[in-house]
């Protein structure tokens, strides 16, 4: 049986992922073919790499985004994308889909034409620097003559490329919409910025049904996509949702 796993984009969220990653394990369920954003395109990338939880958990601590040395200069970014490709390259020493052990998928967005980009051969890791470049704080990933930004833009819970191959998929959305009040809204970007996120939130969450579990847990709204200081709350809080949602649902995998 092929068993698929959408891992959502969100930032510092998608340790998440990790969580989720070691409960199923725990479980006995090990998913066959990966799709993942942003966030769940690293994490994805390193699981179909079979790479351990508890390295991912490693490298999600301590990769350190805003050190100085990874500034842009004169590039439409406060980040150079492209500075991440060592950090990516010590997990996956052979940048090409064709070394993982599962098959997996990524999308990132065309910033100039505006289409949808899935990833699932050839080179491997600008495409998962393309999918985790958050508009207006990475610059675009240059791919073949095109460029590319974070594909939650487009598609933040990619359900899509494993339903011609899966008989089961679970996803693990880690972007829920926070409750506010009208206080809340201060300045015109946090209109904007929140006109984004329901956005993002309305179009995964029409998806769900396509999964036959979804693992979202509520209590990440407590957490920002940048909030790196609190990883391993974060990371259990996947793990503990995950382990609830198997033993609710054991007869999805039985």
């Amino acid at each position: 049986m092929n068993t698929g796993l959408v891992l959502s984009g969100g930032g510092a969220r998608g340790a998440a992922h990790i969580g989720a990653i070691k409960a199923l394990e725990e479980f006995g369920v090990f998913p066959t073919h990966i799709s993942g954003t942003s966030a769940g395109a690293i994490i994805g990338a390193l699981y179909a790499a079979g790479v351990p939880w508890t390295e991912m958990l490693d490298f999600f601590k301590n990769i350190s985004i805003f050190q100085t040395a990874r500034y842009a200069h004169n590039k439409p970014g406060f980040i150079n994308s492209a500075k991440f490709y060592n950090d990516l390259k010590a997990y996956l020493p052979m940048d090409d889909f064709s070394a993982l052990k599962k098959p997996l998928f990524i999308t990132a967005a065309n910033v100039i034409d505006g289409s949808l980009k899935v990833f699932s051969k050839g080179q491997l890791i600008k495409p998962i620097i393309a999918s985790a470049s958050f508009p207006g704080v990475f610059t675009p990933t240059e791919i073949n003559g095109k460029y590319y930004i974070d594909g939650g833009t487009l598609n933040n819970f990619p359900v899509e490329p494993l339903q011609k191959d899966c008989d089961k998929i679970i996803g693990v959305y880690v972007n829920p919409l926070k409750k506010i009040s009208i206080t809340d809204l201060k300045h015109s970007y946090s209109v904007v910025e929140r006109a984004y996120k329901i956005k993002v939130a309305s179009e995964s969450m029409l998806k769900f049904p396509n999964c036959d579990l979804v693992i979202s847990p509520e209590e990440l709204i407590n957490y920002g996509t940048f909030d790196m200081n609190h990883i391993d709350a974060i990371f259990n809080l996947g793990y503990t949702a995950t382990k609830k949602a198997l033993e609710e649902n054991n007869n999805v995998f039985a």
